[in-house]
Order: C-alpha cells, then sequence, then structure tokens
C-alpha cells in the first residue's frame, strides 16, 4: 500500500507552505525567544510536525509514525553513538590528569585565547570535519576549548561558526558525491563549483571568529594569524577540489592551517596576550610552564592521536568496504517504498527507500569507542574505571539522548511528509532570483536535518531542475545547496544538541541558538549573493 506525497495540501502554495514552516516556527520560537531547553523545543517540534503532516498533508498515521520512529532511531545511532564516544574519550583524559598536560603543551605555543581558538575550533575541527564529520569535530574540538577554559558558551559557539568552512565537504566528501548521485552531475564538476564558492567564506571565517570573540580591536592584535590560517585552508581548499576531487579538501586544507599556524607562532606573538573578560590571568607563562618529557607529552595527546588515526582508516574506501560487510539493512515495514515523491522533487515518480542500516562496525561512533579501549590501554585505565567514566560520560548525556533524537524525527517527518519539499517549491518559485535563495535552501535543509550530506539528498534534484528552468547552469545551483548549507548547520538542532551535550550547556540550548543565528544568516546571505554573481555576472566562473 502506498501513498503519494502532496505538496499543495491547502491548494495553493503559500498557504502550503505557511503550513510546513510552523514546526520551524515552533523551534525557532522556542530556541531563540523563550530560551527553552533542547529536549522540550525538539520535543513539540517533532510532534507539531506529526500533526501537521497527518492533519494538512493527510499522511497515513502509521506511515508518519513509522517515519518519525525511523528518524529517532538515527538519532540513537549512528549519531548519539558518536557524541558519546567522543566525550568519553575526552572525560578519560580529564579523569587521568593527562588534559592539564595536554593544556600546557597548547600553551607553549600560545597562551592568547585568540590564538588557540583558530587552532583548535578552526583548524583541527576542520580537520576531524574532513575525517570524520557527523558532529564529531564540535564535540571533540569544543570539548577540548572547555577543558583549556574557554567560557562554554563561546567554546561551543565558535565551534559551531568555525564548522562553517568544511562542512561543504564532510567526512571524506561524502555530501558532494551524494548531489552528484541525486542528480546525474559529474561530481568533479560540483567540486569544482563548490570549491570556486567556498574558500572566499574559509578565508574569512578566522578574523570572523576572532571579532566575535574579543571585538575588533582586539581582533587586529591577530591579524597576521588570522591571514594566515585562513588564507592557507582557502588556498589549498581550491587546489585540491578543483584538481584533486572532493574527498581530501578538508583534510589537507586543514592540515595546511595547522601547519602554517603553528610554524607562524612560532616566530610571531600579539603585542599582548588575549583572556576573556573577569577570567584570571595566569599565574604562569609559556615561557614558565612545567616541561614534560617526549613520553608523558605523546601519553597525553596519545588519545587525541588514536582518535584521529582511527577515524581515518575508519574512512579509507578498502578499509570502510571491509567494515561494511557485516551491516545490518533493515527495511522499514510499512514505509519503504510506501511514500511515492512526485516531479519536480523527483525525476519521475519515485518510491521512497526506508532502510535502517545498522553499521555497528563501520560507524565512526565505532572508530572513536575503539580509539577510546586504546586510549585507556595507553592511560593505564582499569576495567572498573574504564566502565566509570563512561557511565559517568551516560548520565551527563541523558538529556541530548532525548534532544538528538527529537530532532531527528522532525526531521524524517518532514521529508517523508512532503512538507520539507513545499518548502523547497516555494523558494524554488523565485525565477531569476532563485540563484539567490538556492543557497538558502540548502541552509534550509542543513537546518532540518543536520547534514549537508542529508541536504544534498533531499533538494539537490529540485536544484537541478528549478535551475534549468530559470536558464542557470545546473551545476551551480548544486553546489550552492551544499555551499550554503554549510551557513545552516551552526543553528541546527541536532548541531546545537552535540555542542551543548559537549561544553556541559545542556538546557541552555536557546542561548547557543541566539548566539549563532544572526552568523547563520548573514553567511547565507553571502553565499546567496556570491551565487547570484556567479550566475549573471561571473559565469566564467562556472566549471
Amino acid at each position: 500500500m502506498t501513498w503519494t506525497q502532496e505538496y499543495l495540501p491547502l491548494g495553493n502554495l503559500a498557504l502550503s507552505t505557511l503550513a510546513a514552516a510552523i514546526p520551524i516556527i515552533v523551534i525557532f520560537y522556542l530556541l531563540a525567544i523563550r530560551r527553552a531547553p533542547g529536549q522540550i523545543a525538539g520535543i513539540a517540534a517533532m510532534i507539531t510536525a506529526f500533526l501537521v503532516a497527518v492533519l494538512v498533508y493527510k499522511m497515513p498515521f502509521t506511515t508518519a509514525l513509522t517515519s518519525t520512529i525511523m528518524g529517532i532511531a538515527y538519532g540513537i545511532f549512528p549519531i548519539f553513538w558518536i557524541v558519546i564516544t567522543a566525550i568519553f574519550i575526552y572525560n578519560m583524559t580529564v579523569e587521568t590528569g593527562k588534559f592539564d598536560i595536554i593544556k600546557n603543551s597548547i600553551a607553549t605555543i600560545t597562551d592568547d585565547r585568540r590564538l588557540q581558538a583558530l587552532l583548535i575550533a578552526f583548524a583541527f575541527g576542520a580537520f576531524l570535519e574532513g575525517a570524520a564529520g557527523f558532529g564529531t569535530p564540535v564535540a571533540i574540538s569544543a570539548g577540548m576549548l572547555v577543558g583549556l577554559g574557554f567560557n562554554p558558551l563561546y567554546a561551543a559557539g565558535l565551534c559551531l561558526i568555525a564548522n562553517t568552512a568544511p562542512v561543504a565537504f564532510g567526512g571524506i566528501g561524502i555530501p558532494i558525491i551524494v548531489a552528484g548521485q541525486v542528480t546525474g552531475i559529474d561530481t568533479m564538476k560540483i567540486s569544482q563549483m563548490v570549491g570556486r564558492q567556498l574558500p572566499f567564506l574559509s578565508a574569512i571565517i578566522p578574523i570572523w571568529l576572532i571579532v566575535l570573540m574579543a571585538g575588533w580591536k582586539s581582533a587586529m592584535e591577530v591579524l597576521p594569524a588570522c591571514l594566515i590560517a585562513g588564507i592557507s585552508f582557502a588556498v589549498v581548499q581550491f587546489f585540491s577540489s578543483n584538481y584533486l576531487g572532493p574527498e581530501l579538501p578538508d583534510i589537507l586544507s586543514s592540515l595546511a592551517a595547522i601547519l602554517c599556524l603553528t610554524l607562524f607562532l612560532k616566530t610571531w606573538k600579539p603585542a599582548t596576550t588575549w583572556r576573556f573578560p573577569g577570567e584570571e590571568k595566569s599565574s604562569t607563562t609559556a615561557a614558565t610552564r612545567p616541561s614534560y618529557s617526549t613520553g608523558e607529552l605523546v601519553t597525553a595527546w596519545g588519545p587525541f592521536i588514536i582518535l584521529t588515526v582511527m577515524v581515518i582508516l575508519w574512512g579509507l574506501k578498502p578499509i570502510k568496504a571491509l567494515l561494511e560487510a557485516p551491516t545490518l539493512s533493515i527495511y522499514v515495514a510499512g514505509l519503504h517504498n510506501a511514500v511515492i515523491q512526485v516531479a519536480p522533487i523527483a525525476k519521475v515518480p519515485t518510491a521512497m527507500a526506508a532502510v535502517y542500516k545498522l553499521n555497528w562496525l563501520s560507524a565512526a561512533g565505532t572508530a572513536l569507542f575503539i580509539a577510546s579501549i586504546l586510549s585507556a590501554l595507553l592511560l593505564g585505565v582499569g576495567p572498573g574505571q574504564f566502565f566509570r567514566i563512561f557511565g559517568k560520560t551516560f548520565k551527563q548525556l541523558t538529556k541530548p539522548l532525548i534532544t538528538i533524537p527529537a530532532v531527528l524525527g522532525l526531521a524524517y517527518i518532514m521529508n517523508y511528509s512532503g512538507m520539507s519539499s513545499s518548502l523547497g517549491l516555494f523558494l524554488a518559485g523565485t525565477g531569476s532570483f532563485f540563484p539567490f535563495f538556492s543557497a538558502w535552501l540548502g541552509w534550509l535543509g542543513v537546518f532540518l536535518t543536520g547534514s549537508d550530506t542529508s541536504a544534498n539528498a533531499l533538494f539537490g534534484n529540485l536544484q537541478s531542475v528549478t535551475a534549468q528552468q530559470v536558464g542557470v547552469d545546473p551545476v551551480l545551483t548544486v553546489a550552492a545547496n551544499s555551499s550554503g548549507g554549510v551557513t545552516g548547520k551552526m543553528i541546527s538542532p541536532q548541531s546545537i544538541a552535540v555542542a551543548t551535550a559537549a561544553t556541559g550547556l545542556v538546557g541552555k540550548e536557546g542561548d547557543l541558538f541566539s548566539f549563532t543565528v544572526m552568523h547563520s544568516l548573514v553567511l547565507a546571505v553571502i553565499i546567496g549573493i556570491m551565487t547570484y554573481l556567479q550566475a549573471y555576472v561571473l559565469a566564467w566562473m562556472i566549471p
């Protein structure tokens, strides 16, 4: 028994779009205005979306329920599995006292909070995005900044905004590869086009972060470091995306930024050492901090080195294929091939698959869990202490365990009911202005799903079809879906939940949402204007 999506359930696009937007309005209102805890906002929005799907879109009750449950399941595994294992590794280094060594070793490079943010939030976070994605970079880098002494709200917010630079290419290029699969456009062309949009943003993100963190005058003191980080990242991102493909831009760009910034800071220091207002001045300096042997440093940094190696190994195609072998594919009864997408969302009427993949071995969270076991051996953590720390971590994350599945349930019910498609069609109806709004379509997709990959799967074909209708090269708008999507990541409820879990801000999701939302909107406008100019003025930039 099948059900066909109806994108105009109220007879016209404007009213139907308004109905589809109700769950988004609910979650925006609860987070931004009421500052409600994430689990409350997530559950309320999910229930609202379910009611709109059933009452307005006439989706069968059981189909709507099943799609929501599938989203909840996906929120638990693999998303929550990544979050808990990442924070578990961090907690293990804290409990064993090794994080003090990490803090002091970073401080030997710089005591300055501005420069620490560039190294960890921007450069190291981008590396984790390229290696693993799916929440790993924010969970790890935000937790590290808090451990260094950062204000938790700033640690979370800075990592979310910094994650803008690498998200379009994601874990091993998966978002771009998916965009090519759903549109039939050559993946290399999409990679090249994204590589001719995103580097402009990547180059300015470091100075953007520091202005937000410390103000314009203070940011000018570290302008050379911001330029080194941003330009080295942007240049390598452009080169690798245009000449190597979509798999390596994040990893190569982040490594270039880490290397260039570290070498630069060996010979250059800012005039003053900046710390957060009210933060106690350290009684030690980079020169007077305790010295550690090579063995002590390797042991302290070992868990993060192991983590990095594991996520790289898990991303390599031959190993990934081997690890995928025992994956259990569950065809969700009552939902698999039961919902029919129609044009222009799909090229032809298409039954939507609903396969829950229990990739217990190839999941990034499993790589992190194995890294945690190896880290325990390295740190001398016995079985009793290992499970005690894991239990403490689980208790720390009980509220995110509600929030993350709820927002994934929201995303899935909106996608399977056709509500997301109604919103997409509304933006697609903007005629010659569509290139500007194509970036906002990506923004919407990532806000709803928390994933650039999912946003490309959701709206990639709509971007292609609409571009052809308005006379624009579809390569541009499909790429803009990915580039614009990066600006929605920082306010996605899923990302907010991960960030608050990593920084001890559970219950303060509304504060973090308010911290990042204006930056999200402004950056989306920048990508939209850039795309519009590339469509009609700078068309020579399209490959």
